[in-house]
């Protein structure tokens, strides 16, 4: 049941959503989370937690519970069929987490889920969000089931179609294509290539992601021209007959679930509206290369969730500090989906830039480091190193 008042209402119990609430409860703040669907979904996009998302995870007590479920990756790979082009290795990251994490988002979510219970917090299901009535101090939240709940602070964690956005009357820009089409699945595989790194492979019809999970079933994101309604088996073995291996082919032996999804580039036009305040999807979408977007949303939440306890503003250097690091990971994402898509002429010199870097050790490590999902320090964030002398002494 909703209760008619709180502190800080938070929308959407996803990373984004549950992170906030247990950086709330561990300043001693109680969050109201609520979530339009039933269940916490099986299923999920997001594949990785990246070190520096790692070290900011710590200090909300979730990094190493995580750590303990999820496939250690010690690198990264860009292959374009049989051609190594270029490794990136996590071993010398400024961090004690020198690794990418391969975790299903279902459990990156149950992870956080129990941290919360364990702190007093719950998600209250289902309950769908259908307006807003903003004042000067603060909000009032209505319900579908004619619930409403008074809040100081609305946080929108409800994903890329944001209600609470949308309500807030927050834009959220982009361009007016249609978004990139994509493919993704988890899959049992014959395959001949090493199962702790996550593989890039570039074809001129776009990425290929190839990211082993710690069930044995492998992770495929590829974006297509058109996505079948409801992919199948076959479906990725032609993916991976196009772009994958082809001295030692890959074989899909399973199918564990698929879907398909379009992304578009956008983000919102600010993320904060008065007590309204953005964080993950709802604030920022973009392309799945590289594995940035839960990574941008969970340390979104955290510092949203310490700058909603510190007061409004702390609120304010949240919207102004994490909305220009969102554009910086918008523009990577891209350029990884662009390197992948070169055009053929295009190809010799992107493959040898991509060899360069793999020969040079301080080009790699700091390709790493952004891989990695490291922030330059805010007012709102502390510093790595700050970060690593705590992860260290804990």
């Amino acid at each position: 049941m909703l209760p008619t008042q709180t502190d800080v209402l938070v929308v959407g119990a996803g990373p984004t959503g549950l992170a906030v609430a247990v950086t709330l409860a561990g300043h001693g703040t109680t969050a109201t989370v609520v979530d339009r669907l039933a269940e916490p979904p099986v299923t999920s996009r997001a594949a990785v937690v990246h070190a520096g998302t790692l070290d900011v995870l710590d200090r909300i007590g979730v990094a190493e519970p995580l750590a303990g479920r999820g496939l250690h990756s010690a690198r990264f790979s860009v292959r374009d069929r049989d051609r190594l082009l270029l490794t990136v290795p996590f071993d010398r990251l400024p961090s004690r987490h020198r690794y990418a994490l391969l975790i299903s988002q279902a459990e990156t979510e149950a992870v956080l889920a129990d941290r919360l219970t364990a702190l007093g917090g719950r998600v209250l299901r289902p309950y769908e969000l259908t307006g807003l009535d903003v004042d000067g101090a603060g909000a009032t939240a209505r319900f579908a089931g004619g619930e409403t709940v008074r809040a100081r602070w609305v946080v929108g964690a409800d994903g890329m179609h944001s209600r609470v956005r949308e309500l807030a009357g927050i834009g959220f820009g982009g361009p007016a294509d249609p978004g990139e089409s994509f493919l993704l699945a988890d899959v049992r595989v014959d395959s001949a290539l090493p199962r702790d790194q996550v593989n890039l492979f570039l074809s001129p019809r776009g990425p290929l992601v190839w990211a082993p999970l710690p069930d044995g079933t492998v992770r495929l994101v590829a974006t297509v021209a058109d996505a079948p309604r409801e992919p199948q088996a076959r479906h990725f073995q032609a993916l991976l007959d196009e772009r994958g291996p082809v001295r030692r082919p890959d074989r899909v032996t399973g199918l564990a679930w698929a879907s398909r999804f379009r992304i578009h580039h956008r983000i919102a036009s600010s993320y904060r509206s008065g007590p309204v305040l953005l964080a993950g999807d709802a604030a920022h979408v973009h392309s799945p290369a590289g594995g940035q977007g839960m990574n941008l949303g969970l340390r979104d939440a955290v510092a949203l969730g310490d700058a909603l306890a510190a007061g409004p503003e702390a609120l304010d250097r949240y919207a102004t500090d994490r909305r220009p690091l969102a554009e910086e990971v918008l523009g990577f994402a891209a350029g990884l989906t662009r390197l992948a898509a070169a055009p053929p002429a295009l190809r010799p010199v992107r493959d040898l830039l991509l060899r360069t870097v793999s020969a040079l050790p301080p080009a790699r490590r700091r390709l790493a480091v952004r891989l990695a999902g490291f922030e330059p320090p805010t007012a709102t964030t502390p510093s790595r190193r700050v970060e690593g002398r705590a992860a260290t002494a804990g």
